[in-house]
């Protein structure tokens, strides 16, 4: 249970007012006394200010970096307007000897609405191809697996598939990867 700083306050005026050892008031009033020995400390130490509960935050994170290092990043992204995080993270590195992570350079960047969105298309899958089949043979779908066959070893399995008709055309197993264009260039010349 949290206690406001006047409660705390009052419970170390009232150990200390009290005839009893300061360890038989705790236990009634049900205070752990590390609880109350740490209240106490920051009470000595900072008077009633120290009572006031504190932010959990810590005061400094150890692999934060410096402002100054974030200003020269910033600083070096507007003279350098065509490098992209990753090129700016190692262009920062090679001149200022200190090193930025690539996500940190983006998140800086992105602080300062430096990052611009990029300058190709980005295509979509379509949910069916665009030229249906309308007959046998006129796509094939090609597919390699690599396959362990306990007791033999690893293989791999070819199979060739009209679009059309789903049927298998081929199904052949290679021993080794060298195999496999040599399989497709077969296929083809079977294919006219």
């Amino acid at each position: 249970m949290r206690y406001p700083a006047s409660e705390k306050l009052e419970i170390i005026k009232l150990a200390e007012g009290s005839h009893l050892p300061a360890r038989l008031t705790l236990a009634k009033l049900g205070i752990p006394r590390t609880t109350f020995y740490r209240w106490y400390d920051r009470y000595w130490q900072r008077g009633e200010a120290g009572l006031q509960d504190q932010s959990p935050k810590p005061k400094h994170v150890w692999n934060r970096i410096p402002d100054e290092v974030r200003r020269r990043v910033v600083d070096l992204a507007l003279e350098e307007t065509e490098l992209s995080p990753r090129e700016l993270a190692v262009t920062f590195t090679d001149k200022e000897s200190y090193f930025v992570s690539e996500a940190s350079v983006y998140r800086m960047l992105k602080a300062h609405d430096l990052i611009t969105s990029p300058a190709f298309i980005v295509m979509k899958a379509a949910s069916a191809f665009k030229d249906k089949t309308t007959a046998i043979n006129q796509l094939w779908q090609t597919d390699f697996t690599y396959l362990k066959v306990l007791g033999w070893g690893w293989f791999y399995l070819s199979t060739i598939l009209d679009d059309y008709s789903r049927y298998i055309i081929s199904a052949a197993r290679q021993g080794i990867a060298q195999q496999c264009p040599e399989r497709v260039e077969t296929l083809h010349q079977y294919a006219g």
